[in-house]
C-alpha cells in the first residue's frame, strides 16, 4: 500500500508516518529528513537546502524528486511506502504520479492533515526545544506555513478530486488523529 500524508509542517506528518510503517509494514519516505541528511553531509545540495530553508523557501522540485525517484526505484520497497510530505507541489505531485506508473505503482490513499496557523506555530515551537531544529524559529515557522499553503493549494485540488483522498483534522491530539488514520487503513 502506498500513501501519501501531506499538511503543513507541524501538522504531524513525521508521527503519523512513522506509526503506519509499524503498522503496514512500509517504508517511510520523509522529505526533510533526506534534505536535513543532505545538510548533515554537508554537500553542495545540502548546502543550498540550507540557504532555501533559512529564507522560509521549499527546496527546489528538481533536488526533492531525484532524491525520491532513487526511493521509489527500489523494488524492494515497491508498494510500501509512506511519503511523509512529498509531494508539496503540483510539479511533484505530477512527478510521483510519473515515478510510479513507470514502476508499475500506484498511491493506495491519500491523507491530508489539515491544521491551522495557530496549532502548527504551538507544535513547531515546541518541537525546537525538544529536537533543537533550526528550522523551527517563529518567524520560519510562519513564513513555512504561509509559503506552504500557497504552493500546496494546487496539490490540494489535484489529489481532491480522487475518490482515495481523506482529509483529517489534524488540530486534533496525535491518539486522536491515528484512530481516524485506522479508520482509512484498516484493509
Amino acid at each position: 500500500m502506498n500513501i501519501v500524508l501531506f499538511g503543513p509542517p507541524g501538522a504531524g506528518k513525521g508521527t503519523q508516518a512513522k506509526y503506519l510503517v509499524k503498522k503496514l509494514n512500509c517504508f517511510q519516505i520523509s522529505t526533510g529528513e533526506l534534505l536535513r541528511e543532505e545538510i548533515y553531509k554537508n554537500s553542495d545540495i545540502g548546502k543550498l537546502i540550507t540557504n532555501d530553508m533559512k529564507n522560509g523557501k521549499f527546496v527546489s522540485d528538481e533536488i526533492v524528486n531525484k532524491l525520491i525517484e532513487n526511493l521509489v526505484s527500489d523494488p524492494q520497497k515497491k508498494n510500501k511506502f509512506i511519503f511523509d510530505g512529498y509531494p508539496r507541489s503540483l510539479s511533484q505531485a505530477k512527478n510521483l504520479d510519473f515515478l510510479l506508473k513507470a514502476s508499475n505503482q500506484k498511491i493506495d490513499l491519500i491523507l491530508y492533515l489539515k491544521v491551522d496557523k495557530e496549532t502548527v506555530v504551538k507544535r513547531l515551537e515546541k518541537r525546537k526545544v525538544v529536537e533543537n531544529r533550526s528550522d523551527d524559529e517563529t518567524n520560519t515557522i510562519l513564513k513555512r506555513f504561509d509559503t506552504y499553503i500557497n504552493t500546496t493549494e494546487p496539490v490540494m485540488n489535484y489529489y481532491s478530486k480522487s475518490p482515495n483522498f481523506k482529509e483529517i483534522d489534524g488540530n486534533l491530539e496525535i491518539d486522536e488523529i491515528t484512530k481516524k488514520i485506522d479508520i482509512f487503513t484498516n484493509v
